[in-house]
């Protein structure tokens, strides 16, 4: 009994001191409810509606105080070539608090209109305030901790996207401005919080007229405080019903080691339906490594709604 217990206060621990080192919240397959927007501000604007989305995660359901975090995105076109966006998100792991905000700009151009061939770029402006919940913290010694250890962030995202027919491709940087090492250990604590991260896929129909679509993506992470690096590969089935649509698909996660080739972190099949303009997802994480046999899995749900339609004079916003 007391080996269990010390290995789960052992992983939610690993897990804490991950998140709060990076100040940012770690990408799982929120973008598969589509979304991409929430992995990079260059997606702000395209569509014909402002696009809102609802997000909650619960992580390793079954562990007491485990990571759970809400969202709230929205973006919007103005004019007929650029969007604005923005994301707000609370995240709580044990006793780390995170709040945060990132507001988007985005323009996109015509490369071609006759092949729809387009390019797109985007800038974030990131808000993060982290802090430890000293106030639920046990008395020793006589004594409680005073020091919460909190502190305000402020960074930038820049990326670009590329569009051609059904094909994409995102490039991004995050968190490209330097780390302030004096509010911070530098011998535990990365010294920089960038990372690196490429979304590329393709939408594949018999023809025009086809209900039926498949979407195979990718999505590549890399971190450049210790070259550690996960690769996402995606496969969703959407049936579109006019402007309707259903879909199925699945996430299988791995960590790019050169030792485990593809050992998965996890699998996450998912589900979705966007009727009028209401939209719900749902998707499911099954963990694959030491943790699962202590939890039943982290719960996806996404909920939003698309409002005042507004339709571009330039094929690149659709």
């Amino acid at each position: 009994m007391f080996k269990k217990a010390y290995i789960l206060i052992l992983l939610v621990l690993l897990a804490m001191g991950v998140r709060s080192q990076e100040l940012t919240l770690p990408q799982h397959s929120q973008y598969n409810a589509d979304n991409p927007f929430l992995i990079s501000p260059t997606y702000a604007g395209i569509g014909d509606h402002i696009k809102v989305r609802l997000n909650g995660l619960t992580q390793w359901v079954g562990i007491e105080d485990a990571p759970d975090t809400q969202t709230l995105a929205a973006d919007a076109r103005i004019g007929n070539r650029s969007g604005l966006g923005m994301f707000l998100y609370n995240d709580s792991n044990g006793f780390t608090k995170q709040r945060g905000a990132r507001v988007s700009f985005a323009h996109h151009l015509t490369i071609d209109r006759y092949v729809d061939q387009f390019l797109s770029f985007g800038i974030s402006y990131n808000f993060n305030q982290f802090r430890i919940d000293t106030e639920n913290f046990t008395e020793q010694n006589g004594q409680l901790p005073v020091d919460d250890k909190a502190t305000t962030n402020h960074n930038f995202d820049v990326g670009v996207l590329y569009r051609k027919n059904s094909f994409f491709l995102s490039i991004n940087a995050a968190n490209i401005l330097p780390k302030n090492l004096e509010s911070f250990n530098p011998i535990f604590e990365p010294n920089t919080l960038r990372n690196y991260y490429v979304y590329t896929g393709y939408s594949i129909k018999k023809n025009k007229n086809s209900k039926f679509e498949l979407e195979p993506s990718v999505f590549f992470q890399w971190f450049e405080s210790d070259s550690r690096s996960v690769t996402d590969l995606n496969a969703k089935f959407r049936f579109y019903d006019f402007e309707d649509y259903y879909y199925v698909g699945a996430t299988y996660r791995f960590l790019n080691d050169p030792s485990q080739p593809l050992t998965p972190l996890y699998l996450s099949p998912m589900a979705g339906i966007k009727k009028n303009n209401l939209y719900f997802g749902y998707s499911y994480q099954i963990l694959t490594n030491e943790i699962s046999g202590y939890n039943i899995g982290t719960h996806v749900v996404t909920i939003g709604m698309d409002l005042f339609q507004g339709i571009s004079n330039c094929r690149c916003m659709y």
